[in-house]
């Protein structure tokens, strides 16, 4: 029997309408129902429906007289599936409709199919109108839910269109050579006949792909010839200052792209450790290393206390916090929907506690690189500001780049068409 892959796209984006899960988590448990020739069409029709949910659910609240029960969650999945065919892709609406009334059949809502089958076909007939209509709504026109135009028309008003803008496009896909295995130029060479790419203008490790691909398809990827890695997250290696003898620790590592770079960068270091707080993610970390050669001591903890701490300060400490993820939302786009204005005040207190316990484990004279792959300046810069400004021991050290923009404490990159993720960085120094 066929498998009805809108039916297997609701199946995955159901958890999330019930803001259980991630996008990522879920497609995952899912895709391995999926026929692989269909496993394309199925990771469209989630990541693009989350994409363009702010928008897409503009539409259905004007189109339906009502609105989904809980228990219809699903059909309501389906109906966003849906109208996401019918505007961003090539399937012809018949069959895109078709499909959505069929599918749920197989989640055994024959009643909803009926209810989806006129929705849709009301969309078609009345597209222009409703576009018009809301044309002055702004979660519809900028496809952001209204916090997060709110609080980036505030932040960044010299750049909050172009954010927005960024955050709706897919993101490239970009790797990071492994400089112990080869160099950028060879393997540019290696990949031309199976990809064309370019060299990024930041990292010096850092090539961008053409299109999306099978990465393990690449040549030397079972052999850790690369890694892949936003432009803006291979920042990180160089900031740091390595040198050999270093004791260095990755505060947060997963899933260890990072702290793979830092190994790649300085193959002398001393001490190498890396902080993970769920096992889950820490084995991600272990695959890494195991796939690039590479060595760290790996350890589960929280990075908030000292519970593992053996006693010894580290010359370099990079803490990549956790955040909003607000900076990569064009790989993550579920963040738009399960994110809420709210939960930036609660993320903040946890990466100032987490700051300032790494600061105790760093040696006077030591550098500390915080970072996080958000937009917003409070869990960035005017969280380093308080925290230097608490303190009687941190100097600020400005970054001469040529990326990014300079701000009081740190540097900030917003999402890049074509380019980078957002992401933040301040280097800070600890004084005698």
């Amino acid at each position: 029997m066929a498998v009805n892959i809108r039916a297997l796209a609701a199946q995955v984006l159901t958890p999330l309408l019930l803001n259980k899960g991630s996008l990522n988590t879920q497609f995952a448990t899912v895709e391995k129902r999926c026929p692989e020739k269909d496993r394309g069409l199925l990771r469209e029709l989630c990541y693009g429906t989350m994409r363009f949910y702010p928008q897409l659910n503009e539409i259905l609240k004007l189109l339906q007289n009502r609105p989904f029960k809980y228990k219809d969650i699903d059909a309501r999945a389906v109906a966003l599936i849906g109208l996401y065919q019918l505007i961003h892709t090539r399937i012809p609406g018949h069959a895109a409709i078709n499909e959505s009334v069929e599918a749920c059949k197989v989640l055994k809502k024959p009643g909803a199919g009926k209810l989806i089958n006129a929705l849709l076909r009301r969309f078609q007939r009345e597209q222009t109108e409703i576009e018009a209509e809301l044309a002055h709504n702004d979660s519809y026109t900028f496809n952001h839910p209204d916090w997060m135009i709110a609080k980036l028309k505030n932040n960044w008003p010299e750049h909050w269109q172009q954010i927005l803008e960024a955050n709706n496009q897919q993101a490239p896909l970009t790797l990071r050579v492994n400089q112990k295995a080869t160099d950028r130029q060879s393997y540019l060479t290696q990949l031309q006949p199976v990809v064309s790419a370019e060299v990024t203008t930041h990292s010096e490790q850092g090539l961008r792909l053409a299109e999306s691909v099978n990465v393990e398809s690449l040549p030397g990827y079972n052999v850790g010839a690369f890694s892949v890695q936003d432009e803006a997250a291979q920042l990180s290696a160089e900031l740091l200052d390595l040198h050999p003898g270093q004791r260095v620790l990755d505060a947060c590592a997963a899933p260890g792209g990072k702290l793979c770079h830092i190994l790649e960068t300085e193959p002398a270091l001393a001490v190498v450790d890396a902080i993970e707080l769920e096992e889950k993610r820490a084995g991600r970390i272990e695959e890494n290393l195991k796939r690039l050669r590479l060595k760290a001591n790996l350890i589960i903890a929280d990075a908030s206390s000292q519970t593992w701490w053996k006693g010894e300060q580290y010359d370099r400490i990079l803490l990549d916090a956790p955040c909003s993820a607000t900076g990569v939302i064009r790989r993550n786009p579920d963040i738009k929907y399960l994110k809420k204005g709210e939960d930036i005040h609660e993320i903040s207190k946890l990466q100032f506690a987490i700051l300032q316990n790494c600061w105790e484990l760093l040696k006077p004279g030591g550098k500390l690189l915080y970072a996080t792959c958000s937009i917003f300046p409070q869990e960035n810069e005017r969280l380093v500001k308080r925290f230097i400004e608490q303190s009687t021991n941190t100097q600020h050290l400005p970054i001469d780049a040529g990326w990014g923009v300079e701000r009081e404490y740190g540097r900030q990159l917003f999402p890049q068409k074509n380019g980078h993720d957002g992401f933040y960085y301040a280097l800070l120094q600890k004084t005698e």
